[in-house]
């Protein structure tokens, strides 16, 4: 079986970004694999390490900067990656069209993809591309195991938990439960410098055109009321629930 897991690259969480005219500056920021990813490539070796006989490929769609993040999955453990590098800023439709072609061309019959997108803040890359291939979709997974030529998983709903068994092939959205990633020893780094990473174009798997133009960037600032209530602490806090309630009206 070989498994595909998608890859993104995003600023760190803890990462300082500021905006330069109508623009994110991400000059300086540090880049780290997606988290939501990091389950999708755990579970692969997971899988692996359980039994299955599966070649793991990391698939990355995005700049030539995408290189740590797919060497991140090489030290972790994937066998081998492409990166379908590109500066164009793709959609998760046009994302989803680039990446089934190239899912189908590697014969894949498990994708494992991050459930939200940190760049686009969107959870619509898996079922896009479950729709754009053709094959069942099982989402926010928290659990997985392969069962013959299906995949039983356990996801999240807004009452609890369901269990569904879908046939291979398949795509699976991944989140936090569903494992606890490793983090790449030395001695896998350097291995890693000596795995396949082949370099693709997006010309090379029909080229979607992006249906969404980005025409600019913002980031939320909250300012502060500086508001101060005097009084003994029965008055001042008098005064701050009716500022909650009657002009924040957040009570």
């Amino acid at each position: 079986m070989k498994i595909c897991t998608i890859l993104k690259q995003v600023p760190d969480a803890e990462a300082s970004i500021r905006t330069s005219g109508d623009r994110v500056d991400l000059s300086g920021v540090t880049f780290v694999m997606d988290g939501m990813d990091e389950y999708g490539v755990e579970e692969a070796i997971r899988l692996r390490e359980g039994g299955a006989q599966v070649e793991i490929v990391a698939l990355a769609l995005g700049p030539k900067r995408f290189e740590d993040a797919i060497r991140t999955s090489l030290a972790i453990g994937a066998d081998r990656a492409v990166h379908i590098e590109t500066d164009e800023t793709y959609d998760a439709i046009s994302q989803a069209r680039i990446l089934a072609e190239a899912v189908k061309k590697e014969g894949a019959e498990l994708v494992f993809v991050g459930g939200k997108e940190a760049d686009w803040d969107s959870a619509a890359l898996g079922p896009a591309l479950a729709e754009v291939l053709g094959w069942p979709h099982v989402d926010w997974t928290t659990k997985l195991a392969l069962s013959g030529a299906a995949v039983e998983a356990t996801h999240d709903t807004d009452s609890g938990t369901e269990t569904v068994k879908v046939a291979l092939p398949a795509v699976i959205t991944t989140q936090q439960g569903l494992n606890e990633p490793r983090y790449p020893t030395l001695p896998n780094i350097m291995k890693a410098k000596r795995k396949e990473l082949r370099k693709a174009q997006p010309a090379d798997y029909g080229a979607a055109t992006a249906l969404t133009r980005l025409t600019g960037e913002a980031i939320q600032v909250k300012t502060r009321l500086n508001k101060l209530f005097s009084g003994d602490a029965v008055e001042s806090a008098t005064a701050l629930v009716n500022a909650l309630r009657n002009e924040a009206k957040v009570l």
